[in-house]
């Protein structure tokens, strides 16, 4: 989104919602407190517009107000919007009463246009047969073996891709080499389709990265901009370049289904089953039949699930360990060692081939310096419920039916109450036991991955494709930031980002 428009779009945004809310805040508050009198609800942090003029620094404001409330609630014209980052309180609406929050009808408002009627924005029935389905493919040896295959592959051509900067002393967008790395791999293990946007021949891929990433940064928008709705309605500002862009990415996305069913409807098909087995999108074909619109919604959830997720967490990665130059040589040194290599001029390809599971699971500080990283840097720093009825959540404190409550991994990775005082600090060894072994902590304090009947199937799956990248380009490569003292930040969407993408000098081990 051109940022001088962005501009426009902001500020109008701002001044027209700041006028309205406060008519309406007025009005709400002595109604809320007239009739709710007799319960007790969470202090107050703010009001929605609070929220809309700090959008581009949302997550440190929200961990702000958290450092001083465990739990707190901002006004908006429409409902109560809690935040929690209390553990106890995420165990509660994550797990011990699952059935009382979901994503309801506000948030599956917000995120249809894009994601549908995908995992990621139903409940109910439709929720537990996605779930059912890619529960099933996450948990194949069939996908693990598949997946690991390609993740070899396309790190073996990020390798040389890096390989010819350093020839060239050339800055590199590690950002968004990630971002083309992980959306090749999901497209090749979720679809079984050959994307190579990472080498640009696909150029219809290449258009297709920017504008989803700009229609998930637009969708978020909606969650602060409480005239999004008129603006769809009129098709202008924001929501009317969204709707472009949501052009782009259908055009995109059914041609990839109908390329899929073609292929499967071929005679010669039913000759070998076994390349049906390999990628998820011919197993939805095979048993939930060929809706190209349930199957958009799908293909889309994978991608926003596959792809932003994981190349955010290792541009976030590689972030920190440019800042932490010593923890970049203990990485390092353990992916030798656990590799068991004995020449250092041992060809990347054939080193990628020798990343085992063995291998992998011998990587315990690569492990946790990938969580330490989730914890601070979570690829989904904020996560909505709403509630269907009524609660007392555990700390006491009453929610209302349709109230929004957000729990907050980006803010609960840097809260003190939570990790300690050294909650700020990028630690990997407060993952390792006395032996070094890696040592998982209570999900619910630790929410990268969600918790709960929700937590996130393809949890391992990441690990390792984090793992395998990790193992072949910190084998061969040096990291340093191209700019010290240049101050990097989130870009505020659906995902956490690196604003601008993250430049580094790329050097020969």
């Amino acid at each position: 989104m051109d940022n001088f428009q962005s501009s426009i779009i902001y500020i109008t945004a701002t001044i027209l919602s700041l006028l309205f809310c406060g008519f309406i805040l007025h009005l709400l508050t002595k109604k809320f407190l007239s009739k709710h009198g007799k319960k007790r609800y969470h202090p107050i942090g703010g009001t929605i517009f609070n929220q809309l003029i700090n959008f581009h620094r949302l997550h440190h404001y929200m961990t702000d107000l958290a450092s001083k409330y465990k739990t707190y609630r901002l006004i908006s014209p429409f409902r109560n919007e809690i935040y929690t980052s209390d553990p106890v309180n995420v165990e509660y609406i994550l797990k011990t009463n699952f059935d009382n929050y979901g994503k309801g009808w506000y948030n599956y408002s917000i995120l249809k246009d894009l994601l549908g009627e995908g995992i990621f924005t139903v409940d109910g029935d439709k929720w537990r047969e996605q779930r059912k389905l890619s529960s099933h493919e996450f948990s194949t040896r069939v996908l693990r073996d598949f997946s690991s295959v390609v993740f070899r592959k396309n790190a073996v051509k990020f390798a040389h891709i890096l390989s010819e900067a350093v020839k060239s002393n050339e800055i590199v967008d590690i950002q968004d080499l990630f971002m083309k790395a992980t959306l090749d791999s999901i497209f090749k293990v979720a679809f079984g389709v050959e994307l190579d946007s990472m080498c640009g021949s696909n150029e219809e891929g290449k258009k297709f990265i920017h504008v989803f990433d700009d229609a998930s940064a637009m969708t978020l928008w909606r969650y602060v901009d409480i005239l999004w709705k008129i603006k769809r309605s009129l098709n202008i500002g924001s929501e009317a370049k969204l709707k472009e862009y949501l052009r782009t990415i259908d055009a995109f996305v059914y041609k990839l289904i109908q390329r899929k069913t073609e292929q499967m409807s071929k005679p010669e098909a039913d000759l070998s089953l076994q390349w049906k087995k390999e990628d998820i999108l011919s197993r939805f074909l095979q048993i939930a039949g060929t809706d190209p619109k349930y199957l958009r919604d799908i293909i889309l959830n994978f991608i926003i699930a596959g792809k932003d997720t994981t190349a955010a967490t290792l541009s976030w990665f590689v972030y920190v360990l440019c800042k932490y130059p010593h923890v970049q040589e203990k990485v390092a040194q353990e992916i030798k060692e656990a590799t068991a290599e004995k020449e250092d001029g041992t060809d990347i390809t054939n080193f990628a081939a020798n990343v085992s599971q063995d291998a992998l699971e011998k990587m315990q500080y690569l492990h946790a310096a990938l969580t330490e990283t989730l914890r601070l840097y979570p690829a989904v720093p904020v996560d909505a419920k709403i509630c269907f009825s009524d609660d007392t959540l555990p700390d006491g404190f009453s929610v209302n039916k349709g109230d929004m409550v957000s729990y907050q991994p980006y803010a609960m990775g840097r809260m003190k109450f939570i990790w300690g005082d050294d909650a700020e600090e990028y630690k990997p060894e407060r993952w390792l036991d006395g032996d070094g072994f890696f040592r998982p902590d209570n999900p619910f304090k630790f929410t990268a991955f969600q918790a709960g009947p929700r937590i996130c199937l393809g949890k391992e799956f990441a690990y390792r494709q984090m793992k395998i990248f990790s193992a072949v380009l910190l084998r061969y490569f040096v990291f340093k930031l191209s700019d010290d003292k240049k101050t990097v930040n989130y870009r505020t969407m659906i995902n956490l980002h690196i604003d601008g993408g993250l430049h580094v000098r790329v050097f020969h081990r």
